[in-house]
């Protein structure tokens, strides 16, 4: 149990860091908000990283770090873009897709054979995403917006499939502290070349929350490790959909979202999916913002 209980931690403080970026990209817009927390982590992986024992990557070490760096600074600018444009719970709800996606990554780019309950499973979440798009016709005042906001979510949660991929590649040539500083490192460094035209100085009531975001996600990103470590993901794959509850409470009360019923049943639905297809291949079924 007490994996479990670490892991369902890790995701109640990443979901609280979903809703502290949410004030931070309406305050300041996305890029801004990323730079800024890609630069504050890499000083605090840093930091942790020179304390310990430590040796320079390889140069193929290197690029891939580099590659999922760019994967994931484009996950995170879409996501955190569109979730500006969404209810809380109704993008993190449409996240849990990504172990679909990367179960259909798994057989295109590592030859994975996908079982027929993997399929269905596509098919019911496929079904959960229609149903929540579908809601949003209703909000004809947010209709343009919402259906900005989706697309950027579903884009940016098949990137993180892809991303999953190139994680499992990387865990095996790199340890958890390294991969933290360098994925963080490359992602301030490719967004920092906008920076002459993009960037702007941080206000410095914004600084307090940004240092919060940061801990909140070096600290959800341990304990999801820790527990993974400690624990077949099937046990654990139960505790990611927490974060749907989370976002409920978080998005009531930070924001006064309400939640529609096309979004309770359409994220049901996607749980439901992702269950299914995890215990066709659980080591594919892993938490969205545990490489975030």
């Amino acid at each position: 149990m007490i994996p479990v209980l670490v892991c369902a931690l890790g995701i109640f403080l990443l979901s609280g860091m979903d809703a502290a970026m949410k004030v931070l990209v309406l305050a300041v817009g996305v890029y801004n908000t990323v730079l800024w927390r890609s630069m504050l982590a890499t000083v605090v992986a840093g930091a942790g990283w020179s304390a310990g024992p430590r040796t320079l990557p390889k140069p193929s070490v290197l690029r891939l770090h580099a590659l999922r760096a760019a994967v994931v600074g484009f996950v995170l600018l879409s996501f955190f873009w569109g979730l500006a444009r969404l209810p809380l719970a109704e993008a993190i709800g449409l996240s849990f897709v990504a172990p679909l996606f990367a179960l259909l990554l798994a057989a295109l780019l590592l030859g994975e054979r996908i079982q027929r309950q993997a399929i269905w499973a596509s098919l019911a979440g496929i079904a959960g995403v229609a149903i929540i798009v579908g809601g949003q016709f209703g909000q004809t005042s947010h209709a343009r917006d919402a259906l900005l906001g989706t697309a950027a979510v579903l884009v940016s949660t098949g990137f993180y499939a892809y991303n999953l991929i190139l994680a499992r590649q990387q865990a095996l040539v790199a340890k958890p502290i390294e991969i933290m500083l360098f994925q963080n490192l490359c992602v301030a460094v490719f967004l920092g070349l906008a920076a002459p035209w993009l960037a702007i100085a941080l206000p410095r009531e914004l600084w307090l929350p940004l240092a919060g975001v940061t801990a909140l996600s070096l600290a959800g990103q341990f304990l999801m490790s820790w527990a993974y470590a400690r624990a077949e993901a099937q046990y654990l794959i139960p505790t990611e959909y927490s974060a749907f509850i989370w976002a409920i409470a978080l998005g009531w009360f930070f924001f006064d979202e309400a939640v529609t019923w096309t979004t309770l049943a359409g994220a049901g639905l996607i749980v439901t999916s992702c269950l299914i297809a995890a215990r066709s291949n659980p080591r594919l079924a892993e938490p969205i913002e545990a490489a975030l």
